[in-house]
């Protein structure tokens, strides 16, 4: 199928469930209005189809815009309709998923298209945490629609045809679509609001179906993907020279070589993602230090440090997880904070969300330990002291204050005759992964070829972890 082939909202439906699996219900409602003419426009199923069907064999709700009806605006019945899928799929604990192509808010019906949005509102964030929302956008996906879409979990975005905005680009200050378009895919990937981006209608379809393969069907489900076909105990003797960009790294250590990278534009410095362990899903945060083309060479580098949007990425991120019962491991190698007047303004507070999603989260943490670990950020990152259940590091990682040569410098830089090239090699002595694992901060040191096996092995001993935490209404972090 042509990656420019724009399908009906009925024939995406079709692509994305299992074969002869849909069963529509509401096709017969349609539009109660009659203001501005409307009782003589046709509006087959008031411009969405829902239902439910099976996607890789579990069950899912489904409703899709059409936007030749009235362009798929959303109106008093349209917004019913979507709603009642939710109220089902609460009560059957399965997936929703939008197939999203939408003019935005009815407007002939007004104040009752926006009781509309408000309905569909209420019940996304009632479903939040409770079954995984997916949304897929194929067109437009405009104003209080944008919303709609941001409220669930996972967002993917068609390349061509995909706009995602709140405000159109011509109505920004300063801006027009011809100078900057903000809707399209392109401004998007570099943007937090999509997990995923792909070029073609059939093959973003595949990603949503990708994607419900390695996702429970709700919270109190546990993922799994299809039975595992690769060697437990695979060595994987390039992970060493791969640490530096985790995306390839992961891909190395999941079954098959499967990673699905999320939000992949945005954040870079940041990667996450899930990736498969004898079959058993994962969630993976990892700092990154560069990005590799498909010959190997560094295209992009990175200074190892945390910034306000990598944080923000990956507690988000580590929520979801937790919120769905998906174990989570980090591949830890950072130095600090970012050092910028820019940073300073958020950094505090991104950091401690990050910190606070890792802690909070009572799912299994595990945390590899690929480079340098440095300072409060390295604490922040999935560390043995706010939680983490298992705690790996590669021989030549640095675990500790600061680099040695800095710290040196810092307590003798005044000192007249200091030898600081003894007292950085003394400062190093307590950085190395021997001197944490001798105080119980890292409970083995493992070599790199054997990280998928000691990894796999780790999670699936951790697999029955129970935790009961204090209870409380919600966190304010």
């Amino acid at each position: 199928m042509s990656n420019t082939e724009t399908l009906s909202a009925r024939d995406r439906i079709g692509t994305l469930v299992d074969e002869n699996s849909f069963v529509e219900i509401g096709a017969g409602i349609t539009k109660r209005s009659t203001d501005f003419n409307l009782q003589e426009k046709s509006v087959p199923a008031d411009g969405v189809i829902t239902g439910y069907g099976l996607v890789q064999n579990t069950p899912v709700y489904i409703y899709s815009q059409d936007a030749s009806a009235l362009g798929g605006a959303v109106g008093e019945m349209h917004a019913k309709k979507i709603a009642h899928v939710y109220e089902l799929a609460m009560k059957t604990g399965v997936p929703v998923v939008g197939l999203i192509d939408c003019a935005g808010m009815r407007l002939q019906e007004s104040t009752d298209a926006l009781a509309g949005f408000g309905q569909i509102y209420s019940a996304k964030a009632k479903a939040s945490g409770i079954v995984p929302q997916i949304s897929a956008i194929f067109g437009n996906c405009g104003g209080g629609v944008a919303v709609l879409s941001a409220m669930s979990d996972f967002t993917l975005m068609e390349e061509t045809n995909g706009k995602l905005f709140v405000n159109a680009p011509n109505t920004l200050d300063s801006n027009f679509a011809d100078k900057l378009d903000t809707a399209s895919a392109a401004f998007q990937k570099g943007a937090s609001n999509v997990d995923v981006i792909v070029e073609g209608e059939a093959e973003l379809l595949g990603k949503v179906r990708e994607l419900i393969s390695v996702l429970p069907e709700n919270n109190n489900d546990t993922a799994f993907s299809d039975e595992c076909m690769d060697d437990l105990n695979r060595a994987v003797p390039d992970f060493a020279a791969e640490v530096a960009d985790p995306a390839m790294a992961l891909e190395d250590l999941s079954d098959n070589h499967f990673f699905l990278e999320l939000k992949a534009g945005y954040a870079k410095e940041m990667v996450t993602g899930f990736l498969c362990f004898d079959g058993m899903t994962v969630g993976a945060v990892a700092n990154r230090l560069a990005v590799f083309d498909e010959n190997g060479k560094e295209a992009e580098k990175f200074d190892g440090r945390l910034t306000t949007a990598g944080c923000e990425k990956a507690a988000d991120f580590v929520k979801k997880c937790d919120a769905f019962n998906i174990p989570v491991l980090t591949l830890t190698n950072v130095e600090g904070y970012a050092t910028t007047v820019e940073e300073e303004k958020t950094i505090a507070k991104a950091g401690a969300k990050l910190t606070a999603a890792f802690a909070e989260a009572d799912v299994p943490k595990v945390n590899l330990i690929v480079g340098k670990a440095y300072g409060s950020a390295y604490i922040t990152m999935n560390s043995k002291h706010i939680g983490a259940d298992m705690v790996f590091a590669l021989p030549e990682a640095e675990i500790g204050m600061m680099d040695a040569n800095v710290a040196a410098k810092i307590m003798y830089g005044e000192e007249e005759g200091a030898d600081l090239s003894a007292k950085a090699a003394e400062f190093a002595s307590q950085s190395n992964t021997q001197a944490a694992a001798a105080r119980g901060y890292v409970d083995s040191v493992i070599a790199p070829e054997s990280a998928r096996k000691q990894l796999l092995y780790a999670f699936e001993m951790l697999f029955s972890k129970s935790e009961y935490p204090i209870g409380k209404k919600h966190g304010t972090i």
